[in-house]
């Protein structure tokens, strides 16, 4: 199946209110020349090297999104332009961003991280911890950067009644956030739950972005990458 048959397929199986983002990390320019082509804008990358290389010499009107760990000292790189970060995990993060924001006289979207998942992880906040964070960026100074909901990522496993489970709790705890928090925000809308092997269930759960790279465009060859 090509690129542009898989991205139609997907499309077609997703309902209104979940949007692709094709997760283009260890793939060409030329793959994701094939996916704008087919009408892709939406794209993800996990590392700020390869997203700033890519946004260089790609078309302009590509939505960036940074889905992947995201250190302090690489926020500069990617504030210019980055359309939405899935990963925001720290208040020291979120201040840093900010600050890039404020240079690149911005406002930079974002969504916090939350760690879900039964693999050990350095990353993300645990459920119990995504409310205290939220109050303690309410309090906080941080005028150019917005808040836009949450992101997860699911057990790799093929139990697909816990991945549910998974996806189902943090829908939840979004809701809950939404209507204590941000009832009037219209901004605080994005779920970002799903990838290639469970989007399916994500996006019943309400998931409003999935990120699909592998279903996309095949198989990444590792061991042409550092």
């Amino acid at each position: 199946m090509t690129i542009t048959e898989s991205i139609q397929q997907i499309k077609a199986s997703l309902p209104s209110g979940t949007k692709l983002i094709a997760v283009s990390k260890m793939h060409p320019a030329s793959a994701i020349e094939e996916a704008y082509a087919a009408g892709m804008r939406d794209f993800g990358e996990n590392k700020v090297q390869e997203l700033a290389a890519k946004a260089e010499v790609l078309p302009k009107d590509i939505r960036w999104h940074m889905i992947g760990h995201l250190q302090t000292n690489k926020v500069k790189y990617i504030a210019p332009f980055v359309h939405l970060i899935h990963s925001v995990d720290s208040l020291h993060l979120l201040q840093t961003i900010n600050k890039e924001a404020i240079k690149n006289n911005r406002i930079i979207n974002y969504l916090l991280e939350v760690h879900i998942a039964q693999e050990e992880s350095k990353f993300g906040l645990s459920p119990v911890q995504v409310v205290p964070l939220i109050e303690e960026i309410k309090s906080a100074d941080l005028h150019n950067v917005r808040l836009c909901g949450l992101m997860c990522m699911a057990s790799n496993t093929d139990n697909r009644d816990e991945i549910r489970q998974e996806f189902r709790s943090v829908a939840t705890l979004f809701k809950y956030i939404k209507s204590a928090y941000f009832a009037d925000d219209e901004a605080f809308a994005q779920l970002s739950m799903g990838m290639s092997h469970d989007y399916q269930i994500a996006a019943e759960e309400g998931s409003t972005y999935v990120r699909v790279g592998t279903a996309i465009f095949g198989q990444r060859d590792y061991s042409t990458n550092k």
